[in-house]
């Protein structure tokens, strides 16, 4: 570690650089993912905008429960199976799996089959939970 800081203090303009590019990396990489929204700003758009919540997360991990009202397709099936969706184009789409891990990849497809207003749930059903908001059985 103490190399490392001898290093980054020696060549201040390569480190400079190298953080520099890593956040601009993680910042574009952040955007192309959509726009997030809080479970608080969810429940809004749930409730004032007839929002509709797409749950990307496995069988097995629905089973703890989901969002009440949500489309449940597997994120390994959703390129197959976006035109179901097909009935929601219009309505602003919300992005859920367990910890946000896939829903920015997730945007990303239901972006390139045509869906043009579709959000990803920050932390996932897991930050649902933690918000105390309310899970279904199915």
């Amino acid at each position: 570690m103490e190399k490392f800081l001898f290093f980054a203090m020696d060549h201040w303009i390569l480190s400079s650089l190298f953080v520099a590019l890593l956040v601009a990396l993680l910042l574009t990489e952040r955007k192309r993912g959509g726009k997030a929204v809080t479970p608080q700003q969810a429940v809004m758009l749930l409730n004032k905008e007839q929002a509709v919540v797409v749950d990307v997360r496995d069988k097995k991990e629905t089973s703890e429960g989901v969002i009440r009202g949500s489309i449940l397709i597997p994120f390994s099936s959703l390129k197959d199976r976006a035109s179901e969706l097909e009935k929601h184009k219009e309505k602003i789409i919300i992005v859920a799996d367990k910890m946000g891990q896939h829903s920015s990849m997730a945007v990303r497809t239901l972006s390139g089959a045509g869906f043009s207003n579709v959000q990803r749930l920050s932390g996932g059903v897991v930050e649902w939970k933690n918000a105390n908001l309310p899970l279904a059985k199915k």
